[in-house]
Parts: structure tokens; C-alpha cells; sequence
């Protein structure tokens, strides 16, 4: 099989060491193997090809978008053949007037929205890292801005796929809705390339808001933060980013990014709207945060001071891991109920706190989503399984809570078991079966979601 491979592609075949590695490891603290190779695709049609190859052979595929995710959905637990889409990166279309565009995988958030910039649209999702389009479907991702654009699930309209046998199929319409036959996108959307590759994605647009203003709020307690949250939720106001910090994660940004700001619980904020919207809802956020002891609300109103703002909120995850220099982090992520929110955040810090073993905490609160890491030394069996005990302990709060085990991060290797405990036998077995019918190799991405 490579060395057909190695006719059709030559030196976009990889089998050298460094590379393998580099495709091999993801930001999970697992430790698996490399695959045997990397292929670095240009089209829907290599794509195919491999893949039908792959399937001859009975070889496991992965898909690779920009290595960044968390669970450990790209890892190559079975070996097998790595297919990188990174140079996959043509935007294919715009559509102004209807607010779509279709995008190769490969393209980033941040390359889709810059060049969509002069047509005063932009793609809202906003997960934090630059991920790929692909990517962020794989995992249905979300982030900052879910709580008003929503996520991939809401944002992705149309897909084109390659299937394990290496046919090309292509989803959903450029239209609003359809009531066509079985809603295969959705299928595809937060499938984690376990029933195909997407190649190419089709995404809604949003204008840019008339105007946008940011603002911090510091708290000196974390419940008065995330009491604050829900009632801004339950009151209606159209917020479009409430991310809370902790005081670890405001210190480590601030040190990481030579910020000042306060070092207590904070909510970031953004408004987005006409000029009299959005400040008819800063007042209103203001007064409830006031109610409940928050300070006076700091201003970043400028592109600049927003950009810096939402900048330092991004690399929060690389500065939270300086705090212990030559750590790893266990990462979890739940989401639950917005009215159930201050009971499953702060059970989690008091379990934290308790246990004594470093963390960070950040969310996307505003849809009852939050992001717990553990800082542990790899080289401590006992801080890995203290790690993973309160993870445990934190998903199962949230499943009891009416919550799912994952918001945005995904199943991948690390929470299958939890997968089961949320949907139940009877929801997963319903699964196998559908991966069983499109996949009945096995060959995509196998050994995540669940074990066949």
C-alpha cells in the first residue's frame, strides 16, 4: 500500500520519524504510538483515493486538521495512515447575499474571517485555538461566541465527505432548511472521523456587528460570578461572549501576557449590537453584577483593547500550564443546565481545592459550559490518577445534573466510558450499529467514541 502511495504522491508520503511524531500526539496527555505514515492531501479526490486504498488494505485512517484538540481524537491507538488537510486551505466560495461560504477543510478560523473581512461578514465559532473548519465540525466544536451564534451543529449547512469505501458524498444544501430525507450533515457534524473525512464544509455567516464593546468584571468570590452569569442568561439579555476566569487562570494570564488585571474570580464580556442596544445591555449586565458584588465594569471598546483582551483569553491554556513549568494538563470540559450551573462549578472547585493538586478553571458560561485542567507531573502516577478521579467525580455531577460529559470538546480516547453513563447502552449500541453500516472495516479513526 505505501509504496503505491509513494508513486501517486512522492514526497507528499511521509514516513520519516519526525513527522510521524508531530502527527502522532495531540494536546491530551496520552502517549500513543505514531501512525506508519502521513499523507498531505490537496483535494477531495487524493482524499478519496487513500482512503479507498486504506480500505483495500484494511488500514486505519486518521484525519489531521491542526493537532489541537483535547481528548485525544487524532491519536494513532491502531496505526495506520494519517491524512493532514492542512493544505487543504482554499476558501471555495463566498455567497454574501445568502451568508455562506464554502471553505476546503483545511482552512483556519482566523484565514475564513480574514477573507471574508471586506464583505462585512465574518464566522462566529470561536473555539480559542485556530482551528481548522474541518477540524471544528469533526468535533462540533463551539467557544466564546456559542452562547449567541451557537455552535457547529447550528453553523455547518452542507458537507462533502469521503466514505471508508473512498466515495465522495455530498450533504445538505446552501438553503436555510430542508426536510429532505435523513439529516446527514448533522450525522457527519461531531462524528470525530470516525465515519468519514470531510473535505470540504459549508458554514453560515453573520454580519459584523454595528458596534461591539467588551468589558471586565471582577468578583471577589467565584459564586457571586456565576450567580451573576445565570441571571444575566435568565433574563433575556441577547449577551454574545461570557467567559469566567478564576484567579488561577487571571494570574497565569496575566503573567504570560503582561496584563494587570485584577486577580479574582472575572467574567469577560462582549456586546454586540447597534450603539443604543449595546449599551442598553451593558447596563443592564452592570446592574445585575452589581446586585450581586461584582466591581464596576472595565471598558475595552477600541479593536485594540478587545483584540488583546480576547487574545490573553485564548492562550489561557498555555499560560495556565507555566504555572508548573514541565507539567501536563488533564483537561475536562462539561456542560449543564444554566440553572444547574453554580452547583456543579463550585461542587468542582471545592473537590479541587480539597485534593490539593494544581488547576485551572475557565468556561463558556454563559451556555452552562465550563473547562476544568489539572496540572500534574507526567512522571507521577498518583497525581494522574488523582487527576482523573476528579474528573470522574466532576462528569458524573454533571450527567446527574441533566448535563452532558463533553460540551465541546468531544469523546475521543478519554471519555468513552463516560458515553456510556450519559447516553446508556441502548443510545450507544444504536451508534455501533450506524458506524458498523458505513464503516464495516473499521478503518475511520477506530478506537474512538467507543470500542467496536
Amino acid at each position: 500500500m505505501l509504496a503505491t502511495l509513494q508513486a501517486r504522491f512522492g514526497e507528499r508520503l511521509s514516513t520519516a520519524l519526525a513527522v510521524r511524531e508531530q502527527h502522532g500526539r495531540d494536546e491530551s496527555p496520552f502517549d500513543v504510538p505514531p501512525p506508519q505514515a502521513v499523507l498531505f492531501a490537496r483535494s477531495t479526490e487524493e482524499v478519496a483515493f487513500a482512503v479507498r486504498l486504506a480500505n483495500e488494505h484494511r488500514v486505519p485512517v486518521i484525519p489531521y486538521g491542526v493537532g489541537s484538540s483535547l481528548e485525544g481524537h487524532l491519536l494513532a491507538v491502531h496505526g495506520g495512515l494519517c491524512i493532514d488537510l492542512g493544505q487543504m486551505d482554499q476558501v471555495l466560495a463566498v455567497q454574501p447575499e445568502d451568508l455562506t461560504a464554502t471553505v476546503q477543510a483545511g482552512v483556519t478560523r482566523s484565514r475564513l474571517n480574514e477573507e471574508i473581512r471586506h464583505t462585512g461578514l465574518f464566522f462566529p465559532i470561536d473555539p480559542g485555538a485556530d482551528a481548522s473548519v474541518g477540524g471544528m465540525s469533526a468535533t462540533r466544536a463551539s467557544g466564546t461566541n456559542a452562547v449567541r451564534y451557537g455552535t457547529m451543529r447550528e453553523n455547518v449547512l452542507g458537507l462533502t465527505v469521503v466514505t471508508a469505501s473512498g466515495e465522495v458524498v455530498r450533504t445538505g444544501t446552501r438553503a436555510r432548511k430542508s426536510s429532505a430525507g435523513y439529516d446527514l450533515t448533522r450525522l457527519f457534524v461531531g462524528s470525530e472521523g470516525t465515519l468519514g473525512v470531510m473535505t470540504e464544509i459549508t458554514v453560515r455567516l453573520y454580519p459584523q456587528p454595528e458596534a461591539i464593546s467588551a468589558a471586565i468584571c471582577s468578583f471577589p468570590r467565584l459564586d457571586a460570578a456565576v450567580n451573576t452569569t445565570i441571571a444575566v442568561i435568565q433574563s433575556g439579555v441577547p449577551i454574545a461572549r461570557c467567559e469566567l476566569l478564576d484567579v488561577n487562570t487571571v494570574r497565569a494570564v496575566n503573567r504570560h501576557d503582561k496584563l494587570q488585571l485584577r486577580e479574582g474570580p472575572m467574567l469577560l464580556m462582549e456586546f454586540h449590537g447597534s450603539p443604543s442596544s449595546v449599551a442598553e445591555q451593558a447596563q443592564t449586565v452592570q446592574q445585575i453584577a452589581s446586585e450581586l458584588g461584582g466591581e464596576d465594569f472595565e471598558w475595552a471598546t477600541t479593536p485594540e483593547q478587545r483584540s488583546r483582551l480576547w487574545t490573553a483569553r485564548h492562550h489561557a491554556y498555555f499560560a495556565a500550564l507555566q504555572l508548573r513549568p514541565g507539567c501536563r494538563a488533564v483537561t475536562t470540559d462539561t456542560c449543564v443546565p444554566i440553572s444547574r450551573l453554580a452547583e456543579c462549578l463550585l461542587d468542582t472547585v471545592a473537590e479541587a481545592d480539597a485534593a490539593g493538586l494544581p488547576y485551572f478553571l475557565l468556561g463558556h458560561v454563559g451556555d452552562g459550559n465550563f473547562h476544568v485542567g489539572y496540572l500534574i507531573d507526567p512522571a507521577s502516577a498518583e497525581e494522574r490518577e488523582l487527576a482523573e478521579r476528579l474528573n470522574r467525580q466532576l462528569v458524573s455531577r454533571a450527567i446527574r445534573l441533566e448535563g452532558t460529559c463533553t460540551g465541546e470538546h468531544g469523546i475521543g480516547l478519554h471519555k468513552m466510558d463516560f458515553l456510556q453513563d450519559e447516553a446508556g447502552p441502548g443510545a450507544v449500541a444504536l451508534m455501533r450499529s450506524i458506524k458498523q453500516a458505513l464503516d464495516p472495516n473499521n478503518i475511520m479513526n477506530p478506537g474512538k467514541i467507543f470500542v467496536l
